[in-house]
């Protein structure tokens, strides 16, 4: 049987280690979901975060994590379940993995600083690469009033998936922005979205970001205006220092001149563009 894993990997233009890397999480990615689809996770979760974005919104860079909400709160959900659907959809395609859950350490490690107790994460790589990982979270838990919709994938096999809709996908990347905390790391690539979301037009679904807001940070944010949510966007870029948000996600954008533009300035002239959904 031909390799489908090598033949979903020509479809990019590898020329460094850095692309090759970006390439395979991609592919992984993707059958991923191919294997979750099977198992029929999409029935009761949606996928969401900068990996949905590119993966079937064509955001120009590439993104490691997959992360998902389920749409309703379960304590009792158990991604171990769908273990074995993945794990098969990788042999179908050539490849064999190990997956393992990975303990939470809310407090001693960067990738952990903005999970909740009600997140399960597993980590899965190859059996013969072992460097090449990706991680996939699921909120059992999840701010809730948001909206789904089914999108098409075409490889390893055509399928649909259920994900966030756009204004939906844009106030999870809003709250991650203002809230999610790096410790001294800028997380550039929140930035790099919320250029996109602007450039494409798209309105925040402000009500779902307060949802999160208030599951986060507290009741006081229920009542949130636009005005006071604008400036809270205003006083975190005053407070970012630009260049390092450069440099954070310089390696994942498919064309990095186009990052020469960026300032506090010209992203606080993007703010001014800014759209909310209507209710």
């Amino acid at each position: 049987m031909a390799d489908v894993f090598n033949q979903m990997l020509s479809h990019y233009d590898i020329k460094t280690k850095e692309d090759r890397l970006n390439a395979m999480h991609e592919v992984m990615q993707q059958v991923c979901l191919a294997g979750l689809n099977r198992a029929g996770f999409f029935e009761s979760a949606a996928f969401y975060g900068g990996t949905c974005l590119r993966i079937f919104h064509k955001l120009p860079r590439f993104s490691e994590d997959m992360d998902f909400s389920l749409m309703e709160t379960s304590p009792d959900f158990k991604l171990e379940n769908y273990f074995d659907a993945i794990q098969s959809e990788f042999v179908a395609v050539g490849r064999n993995i190990s997956i393992e859950k990975k303990e939470k350490k809310l407090d001693t490690h960067i990738e952990s600083a903005f999970l909740k107790d009600t997140t399960d994460i597993v980590n899965i790589r190859f059996n013969t690469e072992p460097g090449v990982k990706i991680k996939i979270e699921v909120d059992k838990n999840p701010p809730l009033n948001f909206k789904t919709e089914y999108k098409l994938l075409l490889l390893p096999f055509s399928f649909m998936t259920r994900c966030f809709t756009l204004p939906g996908l844009f106030a999870g990347k809003m709250h991650a922005l203002l809230f999610r905390n790096w410790r001294n790391r800028v997380k550039g690539r929140d930035w790099y979205d919320f250029e996109w979301y602007i450039r494409n037009n798209i309105p925040l679904d402000f009500n779902h970001f307060k949802e999160r807001a208030v599951q986060s940070e507290g009741p006081d944010f229920r009542d949130l205006s636009h005005e006071q949510f604008v400036e809270m966007l205003k006083n975190k870029l005053n407070t970012t220092k630009i260049e390092q948000v450069i440099e954070d996600v310089r390696r994942f954008v498919v064309h990095p001149r186009e990052l020469e533009i960026w300032s506090t300035e010209y992203f606080l002239q993007l703010l001014d563009l800014l759209r909310f959904e209507e209710k």
